[in-house]
Formats: structure tokens, C-alpha cells, sequence
């Protein structure tokens, strides 16, 4: 194979397996974004239950599931991302990432959309 194919290849290989993140984060004034510190603290092993009465669980091992306010069930892992993002890939094939950042004591999780969804203390 040409080397100058060989190389096409390994890029667009690569473009494919890395997600991208399509637009940044809507932030406001006040919001912190979490350091990875933070984020390990925050995130790994710990629920998140917003108003709505959903619930996010982020086990230690990676793996991911939210309860929705009905009752129902989505799995899937999750990655801790520079930036304060966490991108969840879901069993039913498709992926999110959202930002979490800290505004005034409280912990928020914004979606690409610019969507806010506070955690309850």
C-alpha cells in the first residue's frame, strides 16, 4: 500500500474513534468548572438526583446508569473528560457528554444543548 494512502487511513481511522464534543458548553457567570480532582470527588461512585426526581449513579468500576422519574432504567459507562465534561455511552448505542461546573455551592450538570439541571443537595 502507498504510504501516502497508509497515512489517509490512520487519520481518518482515528478521526472516527475519538468522540467530538460538537459545540462548547453554555456558561454562566459564577459557574466554576470542576478540576479533575473535583471531578474524581463529584462524580466516581456517587448519585446525582436532580429536581425532576431523576437519578444519575456513576459506580467506581465506570459503569453508568440513570433512573428516570418513572421508574425506567438506561446503562451504559461513562469517561471523566478534561474540562469537567463526562461523556456517558449508552447500551442503546449513542453517546452524551455534559459539563458539570459549580455555581454558588451548587453542583450543576449542563448538556451540550445548554440545558441546567441542578443536583439536590
Amino acid at each position: 500500500m502507498n504510504r501516502s494512502i497508509t497515512c489517509r487511513m490512520l487519520v481518518f481511522g482515528a478521526t472516527i474513534a475519538v468522540p467530538v464534543i460538537a459545540q462548547p458548553f453554555a456558561s454562566r457567570q459564577g459557574d466554576e468548572v470542576l478540576s479533575e480532582a473535583a471531578m474524581t470527588q463529584q462524580i466516581v461512585g456517587q448519585t446525582h438526583t436532580f429536581f425532576d426526581g431523576g437519578q444519575s449513579f456513576f459506580s467506581i468500576s465506570g459503569s453508568y446508569s440513570y433512573t428516570y422519574p418513572d421508574g425506567g432504567l438506561a446503562y451504559g459507562t461513562y469517561e471523566l473528560r478534561d474540562g469537567g465534561i463526562v461523556c456517558t455511552s449508552f447500551r442503546q448505542g449513542f453517546e452524551r457528554c455534559d459539563m458539570y461546573v459549580r455555581n454558588a455551592n451548587r453542583l450543576i450538570l449542563i448538556t451540550e444543548a445548554g440545558d441546567r439541571f441542578p443536583v439536590r443537595p
